[in-house]
């Protein structure tokens, strides 16, 4: 059996952000398992200059596509696998447990069938909301929710339907993309892109913008022009 890591969540650094938007913006597996931060003032101004930069460099689309077929969830596998290529794929615990270890202050821990350290209990801050809620496995842990910050389903439209398998099971995967937030707002976001949603905390919107710039530059995705004018005003004032 793979080992899992220690136990104890990361907390990002000034450094490790900035490491993690130019290395994603470099490649196409982007995460390096770091948390995310919660104030304005911990964006550096090198991540929002490269940043702008990927965004000034995206191919720009008059609108949001449609794919030309349907989108089908299943094509990016099954959900949560932790045989993804991507880092923290294939350590023992699947994709969901490990991004709720990654972003959830752990208080208690357990085993379950698909991950032998999984968070039982602990507290999350949304970083949608700015507002702090209780998570614990069992029949509330649907209070906390995994999102992608790039929707499948937006990405799907942009190009991913004509994807390998392999590829949009690590899009599916990747911890860039993900963030463990609170159910309503992950529900109110469903498939959204930009222009048509963004955090209700205003403050998290650089972090925001920033990581749909990495992501979408990473996986060579285009963006659709309303949201390229969304992203490009939240950076403009970070």
């Amino acid at each position: 059996m793979r080992s899992h890591r220690a136990p104890g969540r990361i907390r990002i650094t000034a450094t490790q952000w900035v490491a993690l938007v130019v290395f994603a913006a470099l490649t196409v597996t982007v995460a390096v398992g770091v948390g995310w931060p919660r104030e304005r003032s911990s964006l550096p101004a090198e991540v929002v200059a490269v940043a702008r930069d990927r965004l000034g460099a995206l191919t720009v689309v008059d609108r949001r596509p449609a794919a030309g077929r349907d989108y089908e969830r299943d094509a990016f596998g099954p959900a949560w696998t932790d045989a993804a290529a991507v880092a923290g794929g294939g350590n023992g615990c699947d994709t969901r447990n490990d991004i709720l270890e990654r972003d959830v202050s752990v208080t208690a821990r357990t085993a379950v069938a698909s991950c032998p350290e999984a968070v039982a209990a602990g507290t999350l801050t949304s970083p949608y909301t700015g507002r702090s809620m209780s998570f614990r496995r069992g029949r509330e842990s649907a209070a906390v929710q995994i999102d992608h910050i790039v929707p499948l389903a937006y990405a799907w439209d942009l190009g991913a339907w004509e994807w390998s398998p392999d590829r949009r099971w690590s899009f599916a995967n990747d911890p860039a993309n993900l963030v463990a937030v609170d159910a309503a707002s992950n529900q109110a976001k469903s498939d959204l892109e930009p222009a048509r949603w963004m955090p209700p905390l205003r403050g998290f919107h650089c972090q925001y913008a920033v990581q749909i710039v990495v992501v979408l530059a990473a996986y060579g995705l285009p963006v659709d022009a309303p949201s390229r004018t969304i992203l490009d005003g939240v950076l403009a004032g970070c």
